[in-house]
């Protein structure tokens, strides 16, 4: 081959290597499904959070003081978008948080159990699901596709993971006690009501 001609063809190497080097990428988190990776968030609409029809945030008294790991996190609730303190809207129960997200299919077949749960247990704990992505609106697009109703908030930055030790999967289930303290991180999920009942109440006396 002439020098010429090999001199031209390394240079069109160099071009190209450089090129796919400086190629735009897409710069979001791949999740734990090996797949999906975090876009922008989609505007929501006060229809798509009606549609939703989720239980409203419970409210901190006006003294409350969260306490534990999740104290001082202030996240958004997802019912009607305003802020809500983390640890004190618990109200000083035990509580089970569902850390999910709209693209984690184990979520989708896990959380109708939640609710039933909820249901079952009344006032003797509190269930607030925890969306684990930026983009609400399709968080609030599964909940309305499952008829799933609980209380939940907005996590888009992963504080209540960071907070609390757990893996980067899902879902994870975090059991906390009356005082804010973790009981118990659950990192699988869980396969009925019953399963739920009897992991909380082993860890935190509750019983449903």
């Amino acid at each position: 081959m002439p020098v010429a001609v090999r001199l031209a063809l390394a240079g069109l190497i160099t071009v190209v290597a450089l090129g796919v080097a400086l190629w735009p990428r897409d710069g979001g988190d791949t999740a734990a499904d090996g797949g999906h990776r975090v876009g922008p968030s989609a505007p929501v609409s006060e229809q798509l959070r009606a549609e939703a029809g989720l239980a409203p945030c419970a409210q901190p008294a006006a003294d409350a003081v969260g306490h534990g790991p999740l104290a001082g996190i202030t996240l958004s609730c997802l019912a009607d978008g305003k802020p809500v303190d983390l640890t004190a809207a618990l109200g000083g129960k035990p509580a089970l948080l569902n850390l999910w997200a709209y693209w984690c299919r184990p979520c989708a077949e896990e959380l109708p159990y939640l609710q039933e749960y909820a249901r079952r247990a009344g006032n003797a704990i509190t269930v607030l699901t925890v969306h684990s992505d930026p983009d609400e609106a399709k968080g609030l697009a599964l909940l309305t596709d499952l008829i799933v109703t609980l209380p939940g908030v907005l996590d888009a930055d992963a504080l209540v993971r960071d907070a609390v030790g757990a893996p980067a999967v899902l879902p994870v289930s975090v059991l906390l006690r009356a005082d804010g303290s973790v009981a118990k991180v659950i990192v699988r999920a869980f396969d009925g009501v019953d399963d739920i009942a009897d992991t909380v109440a082993s860890e935190l006396g509750v019983a449903a």
